[in-house]
């Protein structure tokens, strides 16, 4: 009996979900293909019919919703449109926000994975390389057209990944949290998004978190 229309992208949807949800819980090297394959509820023979190899499952895993036109927000309280002129800041929050810090399993695999992209093979890294590059377009669309709107996309782009990253490394979640505050900041401030708040408040100054030493003082 044939398998009904959709059968096959479902599938494979559900071994990249549970490939995504244990890459970022344990990296790519501590992940066997058994573990992924029975975390989507199939059987290990059955992976080579959707996949060459691991690496290639690795690079599926590697889109995000930068480049998924399906990708609904998993993050509860936190919504980005992507087709909003205001997605510039929509994403900054979003990408440094709390609820993406917390929740690894479901975490944008650019902050979760990127040491092992390093030494992965070339298509690990174009994956990488075309997933960062969509995010910078995206913060791009929300700059104001200037010589160095793509630079400072650029900048916007690192900051919240590698902003992210440390974080996650910190044992200290009152400075991971203040990292993130700081992080948001200077990214709403290179993208001039902190001033077009303030003026549609009718304010000019600028705000900033309170770190822990100021409150301490």
């Amino acid at each position: 009996m044939p398998y009904p229309a959709g059968h096959r992208p479902a599938v494979k949807k559900r071994i990249i979900d549970s490939a995504r949800r244990l890459f970022n819980l344990n990296g790519f090297e501590s992940v066997s293909l058994q573990q992924i394959m029975a975390g989507a509820g199939l059987t290990h023979g059955g992976f080579y019919s959707y996949f060459r190899s691991k690496s290639d499952l690795y690079a599926a895993v590697l889109g995000c919703f930068f480049t998924d036109p399906e990708w609904k927000s998993c993050w509860e309280g936190v919504h980005v449109d992507l087709t909003s002129t205001d997605v510039g800041p929509q994403v900054v929050r979003a990408y440094l926000s709390r609820q993406h810090f917390e929740d690894v399993e479901n975490s944008c695999p650019m902050v979760a994975l990127p040491t092992d992209v390093a030494r992965s093979g070339k298509s690990a890294k174009v994956a990488f390389e075309t997933v960062f590059k969509a995010m910078v377009s995206v913060l791009e669309r929300s700059l104001i057209p200037s010589g160095r709107r793509h630079v400072t996309a650029e900048s916007i782009a690192a900051l919240c990944i590698g902003g992210m990253v440390v974080a996650r490394t910190l044992d200290d979640r009152g400075l991971a949290d203040e990292l993130r505050g700081a992080c948001t900041e200077v990214a709403l401030e290179l993208g001039g998004w902190d001033k077009k708040r303030a003026s549609k408040n009718g304010k000019l100054k600028r705000r900033r978190p309170r770190l822990r030493h100021e409150a301490a003082a």
